[in-house]
């Protein structure tokens, strides 16, 4: 069984925000090119200094989601333009992206310890759930698979060590089982734009219970990945008094003026000392992201030739 601690890292977060969506391909890619591997870039964000105000949102005219509160929405909460944003992006992803693939980067605080970032090469298909994951960073988790799909496998995920580590295998592990959430905050059966977006609206209808929730919209935002820009829509929630029904003091959502779905999300914890800085507790991060790829079976299965579980 120790030997397959190294498993520890497969389980990853749910995902998001921040994009560098580039134009659709014509086929379903196998993964990343080898020269791309190493080219490894935190992004950049420039944010408009002043809020524009809240953006006009057109009313949601697709069907109602399980997600959407039962009964009157208090329309004068500063957090309802944001979540009218966020129904419509759910609604977006549900019927109109089959799959993606992207370069998630994922940065936790774990027991009060900042570990350093991953980042991972992903493809995710929806119907039936599925996941393939390809670590690029940090070196020592260089080169490590992981696959997941809902149905198959006794719900088990499937990973593979690189190094010594390699001699175990492809090893099965229960996602939410202590072994695949060691070291992480949420199970890879939680990964990706759509359930992040659904745990976003989930947070949301809880705060607008409550007051004390700053709302700012910031216009012209802009992300840099390399050579590529993306044009954002910026959110910032702020509880500015620790309570026992808020997650937390301040976070950032990005919200891709173009794509139309959330690609980053940063959230911070109150400081732990009086006038310190808030505390970073997640940051998720979607960036080259390509939509509906035609995703098959064969690349969610551990026998692609262009995979090494074996």
């Amino acid at each position: 069984m120790a030997s397959r601690r190294w498993l520890s890292h497969t389980a990853l977060a749910l995902g998001t925000l921040a994009s560098a969506a580039v134009p659709l391909m014509a086929q379903a890619p196998q993964g990343p090119a080898r020269g791309d591997r190493d080219q490894l870039q935190r992004p950049i964000y420039r944010v408009a200094q002043q809020p524009a105000g809240s953006p006009a949102v057109a009313a949601n005219t697709g069907n109602p989601l399980p997600t959407q509160p039962q009964g009157e929405i208090p329309q004068t909460h500063p957090l309802m333009p944001a979540m009218q944003m966020a129904y419509e992006a759910i609604n977006h992803i549900r019927n109109d992206i089959k799959d993606y693939s992207a370069t998630m980067i994922k940065h936790e605080r774990i027991s009060g310890k900042l570990n350093d970032p991953e980042y991972m090469f992903i493809k995710v298909r929806h119907e039936p759930f599925s996941v393939y994951m390809y670590f690029l960073g940090p070196d020592k988790l260089k080169g490590q698979e992981v696959l997941y799909v809902e149905g198959k496998n006794n719900g088990n995920l499937l990973g593979h060590g690189v190094g010594i580590k390699k001699i175990a295998g492809t090893v099965p592990l229960q996602p939410t089982g202590a072994m695949a959430m060691a070291g992480q905050r949420y199970p890879i059966t939680e990964i990706g734009i759509y359930m992040l977006t659904r745990r976003l609206v989930e947070v949301g209808e809880q705060d607008m219970k409550f007051g004390e929730c700053d709302v700012k919209f910031f216009r012209g935002a802009k992300i840099n990945v390399g050579n590529v820009k993306r044009a954002v829509t910026g959110i910032e929630v702020v509880h500015p008094v620790p309570r026992k029904n808020f997650r937390f003091n301040v976070a950032r959502i990005f919200v891709d003026d173009e794509l139309k779905i959330p690609v980053r999300y940063e959230s911070y914890d109150w400081p732990e000392k009086p006038g310190g800085p808030p505390q970073l507790l997640e940051e998720y991060t979607y960036t080259d992201i390509k939509l509906n790829n035609g995703f098959t079976d064969a690349d969610f299965d551990e026998n692609n030739p262009n995979y090494r579980f074996h």
